[in-house]
């Protein structure tokens, strides 16, 4: 048996909202609006899809699971998140390879890193 990831799927108080920001940031659309409490970010390619599912009250602190996202040219990528709502975290290198967090309007926290 083998497992295949569907999709990462956060808990949001505005599910359109928060879909339809990550849309915006991977160059994608919104699909499968299910009213409002269930919508999914997709990609480009039509292949990477985020999930953001509405719920009463969101879980408060850091998100346990994150996305680490690659651009050719990282720090353009990270100025255009920022500008369109990100919040910047901190900037991390280890061994040579550098990361930086940020958070998306919600609080998220995500990576991005040169590809």
């Amino acid at each position: 048996m083998a497992l295949t990831v569907e999709m990462v799927t956060f808990d949001t108080t505005d599910a359109v909202a928060l879909a339809t920001w990550w849309a915006r940031q991977l160059g994608g659309e919104v699909r499968d609006e299910a009213d409002g409490w269930f919508v999914v970010a997709v990609d480009v390619t039509g292949v990477a899809r985020v999930g953001f599912q509405k719920v009463d009250a969101v879980t408060p602190g850091k998100n346990r699971v994150h996305l680490d996202l690659s651009a050719q040219d990282a720090r353009a990528e990270v100025d255009r998140l920022v500008a369109d709502g990100a919040t910047y975290v901190d900037t991390h290198t280890e061994g040579g390879f550098t990361w930086t967090v940020l958070a998306d309007p919600d609080g998220n926290q995500f990576c991005v890193s040169q590809s």
